[in-house]
């Protein structure tokens, strides 16, 4: 079975598609190199070894094969969103429980004007279908659950989708019949503006040395407390720039941090990306630069 889903993750890099190996629960098959650590340090793959999901996933054949080969026992595998060249985009349409993602979805097009585009299309074990689209470069499309309707799911940058030819514990994943293979539509712009994360309102400057106004900080922190499970962190991030380039990440960082925990995220994962955004800013703020996560 591994060397079957080798042999798809290899078709699918050798259209410029990063994969991992997945196994039958559709989890990273490769186990963490820090599951023995007391107490592991967030890492996403800095320390130079495999076994960081997502982040593994590579197009290059012979390090795809290394990546199987440390794990025989994968049935499948998932091919990473956001990464160049196609910047994919996931939109997992469910159909269990009562809900109709395909419906959700046209319902969506009729409102927002636009025509949902003949792209590639993967049938789910459980009767869904997964949409491939592409992104535009440069735009980081958060995950989400239901954000945009009831059986609609996202899968943007930090996300996978299981690919065609996978094996999983509830069935096979295949393309639909007539799909085109490999080859993504471009997302419609009116569907890319519902993706789009939200944004509040800038903030009003902040001047180093001077408190951070009420406003500036209940604006950051309710932008933070608001988040949905999908947008946590990369609101948060969002957010603890916004403070850090004012000169108020310092005052503001424990509030993010409380905010963050209130949405469910880990505290460790929190005080990290607040720790990245500190270091994002201060790149930022020696020559200009895009502020992203590190």
């Amino acid at each position: 079975m591994a060397t079957l889903a080798l042999a798809h993750a290899l078709a699918a890099a050798a259209h410029g598609f990063r994969v991992i190996p997945l196994s039958r629960a559709k989890l990273p098959a490769v186990r963490s190199p820090h599951h023995r650590d007391p107490d592991p340090l967030p890492c996403r793959g800095e320390c130079g070894r495999i076994g960081h999901g997502v982040h593994d996933a590579t197009a290059d054949p012979e390090t795809v094969r290394a990546l199987f080969a440390a794990a025989p026992w994968a049935t499948g595998y998932g091919i990473a969103c956001g990464c160049a060249p196609y910047h994919l985009i996931g939109v997992d349409l469910d159909h269990k429980n009562g809900t109709d993602g395909t419906a959700a979805l046209a319902r969506l097009a009729r409102e927002h004007a636009f025509a949902v585009p003949r792209t590639v299309t993967v049938l789910t074990p459980g009767g869904g279908r997964h949409l491939w689209l592409c992104g535009p470069p440069g735009l980081s499309i958060p995950n989400s659950a239901g954000r945009l309707a009831l059986g609609i799911d996202i899968r943007g940058t930090g996300g996978y989708l299981v690919g065609p030819g996978s094996s999983t514990t509830h069935g096979g994943y295949r393309l639909a019949p007539g799909s085109p293979a490999w080859t993504p539509a471009p997302v419609p712009p009116a569907l890319l503006r519902l993706l789009r994360p939200p944004r509040p309102a800038p903030p009003r400057p902040h001047h180093p040395g001077s408190p951070p106004s009420g406003q500036h900080t209940a604006a950051l922190v309710r932008f933070v407390r608001d988040s949905r499970e999908g947008q946590r962190n990369v609101r948060l991030f969002w957010a603890a720039c916004r403070a850090y380039e004012t000169g108020a990440g310092a005052e503001l960082a424990p509030a993010l941090v409380e905010a963050a925990l209130h949405t469910g995220l880990p505290a460790r994962e929190a005080h990290a990306t607040v720790a990245s955004a500190a270091r994002s800013a201060a790149r930022r703020l020696r020559p200009p630069d895009a502020c992203s996560p590190g």
